[in-house]
């Protein structure tokens, strides 16, 4: 597999309909760069990597038992 290929992202959008519902409106273009240069303070990156594989693992084991049984 592509070791550069891209997982998860967020774009403006993302950003511009969380805006939209938390504060009834869209933010201005300084706002987004300022919000953009705070988000990823705020994304626990590597512990939603490591839930995620350890739900996948735990998945497939739990799969694999059912096909014994």
């Amino acid at each position: 597999m592509d070791p550069t290929k891209i997982i998860y992202s967020l774009n403006i959008e993302d950003v511009q309909t969380v805006a939209q519902e938390q504060l009834g409106r869209e933010l201005t273009d300084e706002e987004l760069i300022l919000v953009e240069d705070k988000v990823c303070d705020y994304i626990d990156w590597y512990g939603a990597i490591d839930s995620a594989i350890n739900n996948v693992l735990e998945s497939k084991k739990t799969n694999f038992k059912i096909r014994i049984l």
